[in-house]
C-alpha cells in the first residue's frame, strides 16, 4: 500500500485496521473518506450479525453524520422516550433522563438493530470502494520485540501487509491482540462476577426502562416495529430455565417476555471490563504508529449503553485528526486523538462500572430511596 506524495492537503496514507466490528468499520470509512488506502483484517471467518440493539446517543449520531451514515441510521432507528426505573413489583422509582437529554441536545436518543447498523457500515465501505475486508486473519507479535505479524489463510504475510502502511488501528475488542502486543502496563479484561443475557421479543411491550431488584436487573427498550429488545443480569443464572425462574414473580411483561421468546436466540456472556485504564490510546514507538479504538481501548460494562457510541466517537475523532494532519503528521494526529478521547471514554467506562455496582446491590432499600430523589 503505497503513499502518494504532494502537499499536506493532498497527501494520502495507508492503514491496516484490525477488527471489523463497529469501531473498525467506522474507522475504515473515515479513513477512506479522507482518501486513505485501508485494509481491514477480521479474525472471524465471515461478517458478524449477532446481537440485538444499540443505543445511539446524540453525540454519536453527530459522529455518524460526519462519517456520512446519519441518513442510514435515521432510516431504521426508533426514538427512545418515556422509560422508567422500576422495582420488581412494578412501582416506578424514577424516570430515565431521556427527555432532559433530548431537550439539551435537540434530538432524542435512538435505538437501532445491531445487525442493521453493521449492514449499513458494510454498505458504506463498499460504496466508497478501495477497501477489502479480509476474514480469517489474526494479529500477533513475533518473538522479536516490535515486529508485527498476521496469520491466516490469506495470500499475504503480515510483513507484506504492513509494508508501506502508515498506521495500524487496533479495533479488535476487549481481547485485543494489538493492545496486548504493542501496549505495556498490564491493562487486561477483568471479570465482574455477573452474567448478562440479551434477546429480542417478538412483540412490543410498551413498557420500557429498567427494573432493579436484589442483585439483578432487567431492561426493555424498543428496537423496531413489532419487537422489543431486552437485557438482564443475574449472577447465579447459568441456564434459560434459571433466568426465567429468577424473574418469574417480577412485574408484567417481564415473565411474558422470557416465556414467549425462544432461548435459542438469547445471547449470554460474562460481564467484563478493561482494567486498569490505559495511560494512552496511541503508541508511536515501533515500526508502525498504533491507535486503539472501541473496546480495545476502553471496554466497559453495558450499563450505560455507551459501548457502540464510544466506538463511533473514537473512530470519528481518530480519522478527523488523521485527515487534518496527513501521514507526515501522524504523531501530532495521534496526540490530538488521545487528548480528545481518552479521558472522556474512560470517564464513561468508570461511570458504567459504578452503575453496574449500584444496580446489583444485595440490599436495595437505600438505593431505591436515593433513586426516588432523582429529578424526573
Amino acid at each position: 500500500m503505497g503513499v502518494s506524495t504532494g502537499g499536506k492537503g493532498a497527501e494520502k496514507g495507508s492503514a491496516v485496521v484490525v477488527g471489523a466490528g463497529v469501531g473498525g468499520l467506522a474507522t475504515a470509512i473515515g479513513l477512506r473518506r479522507a482518501g486513505w488506502e485501508v485494509a481491514v483484517l477480521e479474525r472471524r471467518a465471515e461478517p458478524e450479525r449477532y446481537g440485538t440493539a444499540f443505543g445511539i446517543h446524540p453525540a454519536a449520531q453527530t459522529a455518524l453524520d460526519r462519517l456520512g451514515l446519519g441518513d442510514a441510521l435515521r432510516a431504521r432507528a426508533v426514538p427512545y422516550r418515556d422509560a422508567q426505573i422500576r422495582r420488581p413489583d412494578g412501582r416506578v422509582l424514577a424516570a430515565l433522563p431521556l427527555e432532559r437529554i433530548e431537550r439539551k441536545e435537540g434530538r432524542p436518543e435512538l435505538l437501532i438493530s445491531r445487525p442493521y447498523l453493521m449492514d449499513a457500515l458494510h454498505a458504506e465501505l463498499i460504496r466508497l470502494g478501495g477497501t477489502e475486508i479480509e476474514y480469517g486473519r489474526t494479529y500477533g507479535a513475533s518473538a522479536a520485540r516490535g515486529t508485527d505479524r498476521f496469520t491466516g489463510a490469506d495470500r499475504l504475510t503480515g510483513a507484506d501487509r504492513l509494508t508501506g502502511a502508515d498506521l495500524l488501528v487496533g479495533a479488535d475488542g476487549i481481547n485485543s491482540a494489538v493492545r496486548a502486543a504493542r501496549f505495556e502496563g498490564g491493562s487486561r479484561p477483568r471479570e465482574l462476577g455477573s452474567t448478562a443475557w440479551i434477546g429480542t421479543a417478538g412483540f412490543e411491550t410498551g413498557v420500557y426502562g429498567e427494573t432493579w431488584g436484589r442483585g439483578r436487573f432487567f431492561g426493555m427498550t424498543p428496537v423496531e416495529p413489532g419487537r422489543t429488545n431486552w437485557y438482564a443480569t443475574v449472577p447465579e443464572a447459568t441456564t434459560a430455565e434459571e433466568l426465567r425462574a429468577a424473574f418469574a414473580d417480577w412485574h408484567d411483561p417481564i415473565p411474558r417476555v422470557l416465556a414467549d421468546t425462544d432461548p435459542q436466540t438469547w445471547i449470554r456472556y460474562r460481564m467484563r471490563h478493561l482494567f486498569p485504564a490505559l495511560p494512552s490510546f496511541t503508541r508511536t514507538a515501533g515500526p508502525v504508529p498504533v491507535a486503539l479504538v472501541g473496546d480495545a481501548a476502553h471496554a466497559m460494562t453495558p450499563n450505560l449503553g455507551q459501548g457502540a457510541c464510544t466506538a463511533l466517537l473514537d473512530a470519528e475523532a481518530l480519522t478527523r485528526a488523521v485527515a487534518a494532519h496527513g501521514p507526515g503528521g501522524l504523531p501530532a494526529a495521534l496526540r490530538a486523538y488521545d487528548g480528545e478521547r481518552r479521558r472522556s471514554a474512560q470517564r464513561v467506562a468508570f461511570g458504567s462500572r459504578t452503575l453496574h455496582r449500584f444496580t446489583t446491590v444485595r440490599r436495595p432499600a437505600l438505593r431505591d430511596a436515593l433513586i426516588g430523589l432523582l429529578p424526573g
